[in-house]
């Protein structure tokens, strides 16, 4: 099959292609999105083991991680044991341009690295705290939550970068220095939540179990050690191709997430990199928020034995 268009050596197909339905998009505005937010979007995936979420014509999404074998030899690749497949994985590491525009002429609308570096796979780069709206498309009470978790971060003696998820909800980062564990990273992470949720139990919320979350918002702290977050400006696989995008935390109120796609982005940014911009530099988590997490039971672990105790005791009749 011939190419459409090369560039810098990647052969590209079918670019007049829609994406998928609902997806208001052609493969090529997706290539022409990537290339054009490059010198952004390659530096917060650069040297980080990476997934991308792949929708391939006439069939569903899928999340690949392995990398397939016709990949191009010049594509960076990291190797790793995976613990759930008991398998080595082969991922992509996407340091350059060229690496790239061959995702997305591989139909890869998401780009989700790692939270770790290859060369350090013991070391957290980042805090992070994803915030989940309930049903609707209200985008107030996830910015008032986010407002409870930057009060939370002040009071800690931290700082973070905030950015739409994508979908309906927001990312909230805090880069970490490399004398925290990946251990304690995710207990600051519990505690960083609870103490948000203190602050207004009427907003927010850290039950993991979504019949326990009475319509608010939850303040997800389980994206910690080997989970991935989706990347500033990777597009989401959602109708309109919307776009994760940097927001200051005095703007949030102002804006909505469909307010940035793939073919408002560009325009948007001008020749600005917020992301990079509004990052703090990598802080020590205090002492007390370690020790505070480390008592709080992970979300996932606490909901499982919940849905236990649950399903025994309608089997009961309790």
């Amino acid at each position: 099959m011939g190419a459409d268009e090369e560039r810098d050596g990647v052969a590209l197909t079918n670019l007049d292609q829609p994406l998928f339905e609902g997806a208001g998009a052609t493969k090529r505005e997706l290539v022409d999105y990537l290339d054009a937010v490059r010198d952004r979007i390659i530096p917060v995936l650069r040297d980080r083991p990476l997934s991308v979420i792949r929708i391939l014509r006439g069939q569903d999404a899928f999340m690949q991680k392995n990398l397939p074998k016709y990949t191009p030899e010049w594509v960076p690749t990291v190797e790793r044991w995976a613990d759930a497949s008991k398998r080595e994985v082969r991922y992509a590491l996407c340091n350059d341009r060229r690496t790239l525009l061959w995702f997305g002429n591989q139909r890869a609308i998401e780009y989700h690295p790692a939270l770790v570096r290859a060369d350090r796979w013991h070391h957290v780069t980042d805090l992070i705290l994803d915030l989940d709206p309930p049903e609707g498309d209200d985008f107030g009470p996830v910015v008032a939550a986010a407002g409870l978790v930057r009060r939370a971060l002040e009071d800690a003696g931290l700082s973070g970068a905030v950015k739409t998820s994508g979908s309906k909800g927001v990312h909230i980062f805090v880069p970490v220095d490399e004398s925290v564990s990946i251990e304690d990273v995710a207990a600051a992470t519990r505690a960083l939540a609870a103490r948000a949720e203190r602050l207004d139990p009427a907003i927010a919320t850290t039950a993991f179990i979504k019949e326990d979350r009475a319509g608010k918002v939850f303040l997800d702290s389980t994206r910690s050690g080997g989970a991935t977050v989706v990347a500033a400006y990777s597009p989401r696989l959602r109708p309109g191709l919307p776009v994760s995008f940097p927001v200051a935390w005095d703007d949030l109120e102002r804006v909505k997430p469909a307010d940035f796609t793939i073919h408002t982005a560009v325009g948007l940014l001008g020749d600005a990199d917020p992301w990079a911009e509004r990052l703090p530099a990598p802080q020590r988590l205090p002492d007390d928020l370690v020790a505070e997490g480390h008592t709080i039971p992970i979300a996932r672990v606490q909901a499982m034995h919940e849905g236990k105790r649950r399903a025994r005791a309608r089997r009961e009749g309790v």
